[in-house]
């Protein structure tokens, strides 16, 4: 199966044509005091992270992106998530991405065409600089989520993201602080924060796709 042609799109955007931190920040909890800055840049401590963004044709014809809720005992619990994690020794960033996802939801590395990477996010409660890679899948996958990490792992359509009838925001509090957050409520638990922040990069490409 030949992969989507948005594949073909997004390898030939170069880094300077990327949405980057704009898209991302329109998903981005906002802190209700503006005291409270949220540290966008990388430390020195950082670790480096990857993620797949597996998107797939499905039976509909629509464009889909695979995602994963976390278990209740590992870290991002019950929330919303690509696959991946932080790298090992020695590994590459790519090659984090493919191992988590194969680990995670039993997809194979040979039925996975890299598209591009997007733009890296710093997340700061973790200290995890995080690089999300789009891959295409050969075919549409069967999941198979890990018990130890993945509570379920399921796919929505890339179109449901780009309508506004899905996007919501409310106020919660957390870290001993209270946000404003832009969420998508695709899903029985929401889709936000980094989540959500680098899938508002990827359906702003989608969206220029698409419009042209």
């Amino acid at each position: 199966m030949n992969p989507h042609p948005f594949c073909s799109f997004l390898k030939e955007k170069t880094i300077d044509q990327l949405p980057g931190r704009n898209a991302q920040m329109k998903m981005s909890p906002v802190p209700l005091d503006p005291a409270f800055v949220l540290p966008r840049e990388p430390s020195d401590t950082a670790h480096p992270s990857s993620v797949l963004i597996p998107l797939f044709t499905g039976e509909d014809n629509l464009l889909r992106v695979v995602l994963t809720l976390r278990t209740n005992h590992i870290r991002h619990a019950g929330q919303i998530s690509f696959p991946g994690g932080r790298c090992d020794p020695g590994e590459s960033l790519l090659e984090t991405a493919l191992r988590e996802t194969k680990e995670e939801v039993g997809i194979e590395s040979e039925d996975i065409s890299i598209a591009c990477s997007i733009t890296p996010l710093y997340l700061y409660r973790t200290d995890n600089q995080i690089t999300p890679y789009v891959g295409f899948l050969s075919k549409p996958p069967l999941l198979k989520p890990n018990p130890e990490e993945v509570e379920e792992a399921f796919s929505v359509a890339l179109d449901d993201l780009l309508s506004d009838k899905h996007l919501e925001r409310k106020e919660w509090h957390f870290n001993h602080a209270s946000f404003d957050v832009p969420y998508w409520n695709i899903h029985r638990v929401p889709l936000w924060g980094a989540t959500a922040m680098m899938m508002c990069e990827l359906t702003e490409l989608y969206r220029e796709f698409r419009d042209r």
